[in-house]
């Protein structure tokens, strides 16, 4: 069972494909449309010309402005990320390794040409070693090796292996290589020739290798750095400013100013459009995602976010068109959404709903005052109306709405410039907006409830008058069902009041819950009278059949009759899933006595196992509302209390409680937000309610009923 507060909705399943699509469809169209009608005074004003145009006339600042040139900006950014130099990884203890690294391969490969100057032992054997050792040597540089003394190659040996280590230690770029290489016979000391040096270099060139890579990771961030560094360029324009003066010429940064002000002419304030649907997009998601995962009930009825979406859009051209005035917004009688949304729907909805509004209103009209007048003035009618099941709800939230108007223009009134004839104005305009929100939401929730197909409180009270034709037709086909449904009722509006649910939707689901037995009345006990029960011929199979089939014929017959469908989804609802005990164990019973098996043995637990409860349990869903939960055990509640030998206040207590608890360990709650409180609650109110029902009557002595009974009789002789 959920044993989250009565408050808490329970928690939405994951946001699925269908869900998106709902959420992409829905706010496309109310932001498409709040976009469009907050932006439709956007029209071209200002200069009209290009940079390098000359000015015609004044072109003045229409507001104060105080922005960030972009375009300077992005020159100054891009000019800090052209100025860092490219980024390398060479390190200082990456340059010793490397030398040291290179060095023995130098010894390593000069092996050979050591040991063609020590070993060989005439000249062509040297040549022929030397050609062996440095088989790419160029001709020139290999004719100078092969001239060459040994003592003459040790001195070069080791000063090209003091060059390769010298070299190898410093930063080689591999974007560097080449130049290095060829610089490396420059280093060769001078003591030795030209051809010499050359002949080093050859040598030494494939041996140096960099020590040090292009790092674009590094250089990205050293110029993500130094753009951060640069200071945005600002600018500030005063309302009334000359921003290009007559004959002056429209340079660059002129011309980005008149376009942050909108004043470039034939084109309209894109900007300011844009911040438009920005606004709308903002406010139409946090909607959205608001009622998806607080209200799932409304965000899975296309009729309720059209409703929700009709009322924020007419309310908002409401405030539009009057937005220019200082006096006009006030009589906008925008709490009128606040009520319809708070009697068709829920008040959470509709106070969400009017916050929405009050941001909207004062970004129209620039004004808290505006904001916090829509918002507050909605919020009073919304507490005050409550579910407008009576006209004197509406003339409550009216009254309401109008002391919180007054105090609202009062308070700004008494904080602002303190102009006595201004605030008798907004007092007038208070107390029309509220008359008329009042007035509007009564002359409109009806129709509303119709077009959109939502059940209103007008509605619920007319469904529950005995002389609907279905409740006509229960009253004379099946007296007994139509006698349950009324105890129901009672039961379950006690109940609905002590837990704060609806009560008059739990009455009037009450009275149509069992519509179903139309089809076969006499398959119900209620109405069989001293007729036989057609179940004492029937298997327990089919009599639990019988007992599921009043379910969908009673889903069928509503929408024959055309009920709300929130009223029939409670017919589905009030057994849920529940076992039909009796006709399970009558199952279990035969089963044993077909297996010949004696009560209480193995073989009768195996033959009562064989029996599927499946079968005996109705087809649900189970309750998903705590009207549709109350419902179920009223009506469980009342079936069970006729069937007691002693309705007492024990036997009633130990009846209802037995009910509950079997409910709730059958898992019958698990779907809908009733805490084990409510489930206190809703006890006491049944036992209150049957023991009113069921109460003792005082047992007169038969001597005195003979007495009363005369006097009766000589009374009526008199008269």
């Amino acid at each position: 069972m959920s044993l989250v507060t009565r408050r808490t909705p329970r928690r939405p399943n994951a946001f699925t494909r269908r869900d998106a699509g709902r959420l992409l469809v829905a706010g496309a169209l109310m932001i498409a449309t709040l976009s469009a009608i907050l932006s439709v005074d956007i029209l071209p004003t200002g200069f009209r010309g290009q940079v390098g145009d000359v000015a015609h006339r004044n072109v003045v600042a229409p507001r104060s402005l105080d922005y960030t040139s972009e375009r300077e900006t992005t020159l100054r950014v891009a000019t800090a990320r052209a100025q860092v130099a490219p980024q390398y990884d060479y390190t200082a203890d990456q340059g010793l390794a490397s030398a040291e690294q290179q060095s023995a391969a130098f010894d390593m490969a000069m092996q050979p040409v050591d040991m063609a100057f020590s070993a060989a032992t005439t000249p062509e054997a040297r040549m022929e070693a030397l050609r062996a050792a440095l088989p790419d040597l160029p001709p020139n540089a290999f004719e100078t090796l092969a001239a060459m003394s040994t003592s003459e190659w040790t001195s070069l040996r080791s000063e090209m292996a003091r060059v390769l280590e010298t070299a190898q230690r410093s930063e080689v770029r591999d974007t560097q290589l080449p130049e290095v290489r060829a610089g490396l016979r420059t280093r060769i000391a001078s003591r030795f020739s030209g051809a010499q040096r050359q002949l080093a270099g050859e040598i030494l060139a494939p041996l140096l290798v960099p020590n040090s890579t292009y790092d674009e990771l590094a250089t990205l961030a050293a110029q993500e750095a130094a753009a951060r560094a640069v200071q945005p360029v600002r600018y500030s324009v005063s309302k009334g400013e000359v921003v290009v003066a007559q004959g002056q010429r429209v340079d660059d940064t002129i011309y980005e100013r008149l376009e942050r002000l909108g004043l470039l002419d034939p084109r309209p304030d894109v900007t300011q459009a844009g911040g438009w649907v920005l606004a709308s997009t903002l406010l139409v998601s946090l909607l959205l995602g608001w009622i998806w995962r607080f209200r799932p009930e409304i965000w899975h009825r296309t009729n309720s976010l059209l409703l929700i979406a009709l009322m924020v859009v007419l309310a908002t051209l409401a405030l539009k068109l009057t937005g220019e005035g200082a006096v006009l917004p006030y009589f906008v009688p925008a709490a009128a959404v606040g009520l319809v949304v708070a009697i068709l729907l829920d008040s959470d909805t509709a106070l969400v709903g009017m916050a929405l509004l009050g941001v909207l209103a004062g970004a129209i009209t620039e004004s808290v005052e505006v904001a916090a007048y829509v918002f507050l003035g909605g919020t009073a009618g919304i507490i005050a109306v409550r579910k407008g099941e009576r006209l004197a709800h509406f003339i409550q939230a009216a009254l309401a709405m109008a002391l919180v108007n007054v105090a609202v223009v009062t308070a700004f009134t008494l904080i602002g410039e303190r102009d006595l004839a201004g605030l008798l104005q907004l007092w007038g305009a208070a107390l029309a907006a509220a008359g008329s929100s009042a007035v509007a939401a009564v002359g409109s929730f009806v129709v509303l409830g119709n077009v959109f197909g939502i059940t209103t409180s007008f509605q619920l009270l007319e469904m529950a008058n005995p002389s609907q034709p279905l409740l006509r037709r229960l009253l004379l086909e099946t007296p007994g069902t139509y006698h349950h449904s009324l105890m129901v009722g009672n039961l379950g509006e006690r109940a609905a009041e002590a837990i704060g649910a609806d009560p008059l939707v739990t009455r009037a689901a009450a009275y149509y819950h069992d519509i179903g037995k139309l089809a076969n009345p006499m398959g119900f006990i209620e109405n069989q009278g001293q007729q036989e029960n057609p179940h004492d011929l029937l298997t327990p199979i089919e009599s639990a059949r019988i007992l599921k089939a009043h379910v969908a014929d009673g889903i069928d017959l509503g929408y024959r009759y055309r009920l709300p469908k929130q009223i029939i989804s409670f017919i589905p609802q009030h057994h849920g899933t529940a076992l039909m005990s009796y006709f399970y164990a009558r199952a279990k019973e035969q089963a044993t006595e077909a297996a010949g098996a004696r009560p209480g043995t193995p073989q009768a637990r195996d033959a009562e196992q064989a029996v599927a409860a499946a079968h005996f349990r109705h087809s649900g869903p189970k309750p998903q509302s705590r009207e549709a939960a109350i419902l179920m055990l009223a009506d469980s509640v009342e079936a069970s209390v006729r069937s007691l030998t002693s309705q007492d206040e024990p036997a009633i207590r130990a009846m209802v409680e037995r009910i509950i608890r079997e409910r709730l360990e059958d898992g019958q709650f698990d779907e809908c937000d009733l805490t084990l409180r409510d489930l206190d609650l809703i006890r006491e109110a049944f036992i209150a309610q049957l023991l009113g029902m069921y109460h003792r009557r005082i047992e007169y002595p038969q001597n005195k009923i003979v007495e009363l009974e005369s006097r009766r009789t000589a009374s009526g002789r008199g008269s």
